[in-house]
């Protein structure tokens, strides 16, 4: 059921820790089940649902249409924590209207773990164990290309995170994350390189970014995702190596660890980075206080900057980033350690630190995610979909006015551990899973 990079016991006070991608803990709890009603004030931004009407319940609200099923989370929570505002966890299902059709494209990758479109409409897919392939929009796979440094696939490590350079049809360089072994252990690290004109190397691969300090902790929460923005930055997540003695680092602003960056090309700080007044901050800073952030994404309206966390036992985490904003890990959480008990002092605010837009408790382990800019579908438009591992589903989440108002899973029936997903050229939704298979998602 699990797949055998990812479950991995390490030592911790209570003798177990688990990578939390792997997990979903049910325990005896009494079922925890927030119901709510949309607000009134978010019609105006519900008009994406127009046109989709004679396929919903008329017995709806106006304002319900389309969101006025039961949360999509049926299973006892691990806590009785309470979210801090209506709709935090647990909100109303929803169920696309339009008909679209899943096929499976391919089934032999190597435990993809990153997918991103190029310009011509194919894909270019991460391996974990250090190479890259491409894939044509119908599944036909390349070799595989190679010229890549050497990665730690242990664990959770690997070949990571990839995206293309916005000027990828003219300068033809890619970039990505990988877990590298270094003096002191290994860490996340960044490095780019252009694809050679056979397509079958990269070629001057050169590491950019070390996400310091290096760690002999163990194979774990090395983050791994890496985006461009609007500005034509790198924006890159790491995690903070999920032991006890690397966790606090999360908080520290002198190390990389458990942290959203923001660097150049060439791994620079980015100029007009976030300020962290405390001494010895980095200047590639760019949020802290972040477990497992294993997805990035730019909102297509907004600009700004949402990601998905992996939380422990319970607490996964969607959350919209703010440049020099405290995410809370590990002194806030709305999960628990794998043992049952409390982290930390057990609470879940506190102020100067943010609250998640969103969690789920139990965990579905949110890896990749990208919001819908197509209109392909149209009440997908603006919608995040993220790619669930142990919850072995594609959760799409409808957001308005940065509320999240509905929660619906696809796919569940492939009974896969879906790693990565993206936007195609063509407005169909890309997926690949730890067990080697590539999804298109499209209208019918």
């Amino acid at each position: 059921m699990t797949n055998k990079f990812d479950y991995i016991s390490i030592k911790t006070e209570y003798g177990k820790q688990f990578a939390s991608e792997n997990l979903n803990l049910q325990p005896n709890h009494k079922i925890f089940i927030m119901k709510m009603r949309i607000y009134h004030a978010m019609i105006a931004s519900s008009l994406f649902f127009a046109g989709c009407s004679d396929n919903i319940d008329e017995n709806l609200p106006e304002t319900d249409q389309g969101t006025g099923l039961p949360p999509v989370e049926t299973n006892a929570a691990n806590t009785n924590y309470s979210p801090a505002f209506p709709g935090q966890t647990r909100v109303n299902g929803v169920k696309t209207v339009t008909p679209y059709q899943v096929t499976s494209l391919a089934t032999s990758l190597s435990s993809p773990w990153g997918i991103t479109s190029m310009p011509d409409g194919r894909l270019l897919i991460t391996q974990k164990g250090g190479t890259m392939r491409i894939a044509t929009s119908t599944g036909t796979l390349s070799n595989a290309i190679t010229g890549i440094p050497a990665v730690n696939s242990s664990g959770q490590g690997g070949l990571l995170g990839v995206c293309l350079d916005p000027q990828f049809s003219s300068n033809r360089m890619i970039y990505w994350v990988f877990s590298e072994n270094v003096a002191g252990g290994n860490q996340t690290s960044v490095a780019k390189g252009k694809l050679s004109a056979s397509e079958t190397a990269i070629e001057n691969a050169t590491v950019i970014y070390r996400a310091n300090p290096s760690a002999n902790v163990g194979t774990l929460h090395y983050g791994g995702r890496i985006v461009f923005d609007n500005t034509g930055n790198l924006l890159v997540s790491t995690g903070e190596r999920s032991d006890l003695s690397t966790r606090p680092l999360a908080q520290s602003v002198t190390a990389a660890l458990g942290k959203i960056l923001r660097i150049t090309k060439d791994g620079t700080p980015a100029a007009g980075n976030p300020t962290f007044t405390q001494s010895g901050a980095l200047p590639e800073l760019y949020s802290i206080g972040h477990r497992n952030p294993q997805g990035l994404a730019i909102h297509p309206v907004t600009g700004e900057l949402w990601q998905s966390e992996h939380g422990p036992r319970g607490g996964d985490e969607i959350n919209r980033v703010q440049g020099g904003a405290n995410y809370g890990w590990p002194t806030i959480t709305y999960g628990i350690e794998y043992s049952g008990a409390t982290i930390g002092a057990g609470i879940q605010q506190q102020t100067g630190m943010q609250q998640p837009a969103y969690y789920w408790d139990p965990v579905i382990s949110p890896s990749g995610i990208t919001f819908y800019r197509g209109n392909n579908i149209p009440e997908w438009q603006n919608n995040l979909f993220i790619a669930a591992l142990s919850g072995k589903h594609i959760a799409r989440l409808v957001i308005q006015n940065n509320v999240v108002v509905g929660e619906e899973r696809l796919l569940a029936d492939e009974n896969q551990r879906f790693r990565d997903i993206t936007q195609g050229t063509d407005n169909a939704l890309y997926a690949v899973t730890d067990e080697g298979r590539l999804y298109r998602i499209r209208k019918q």
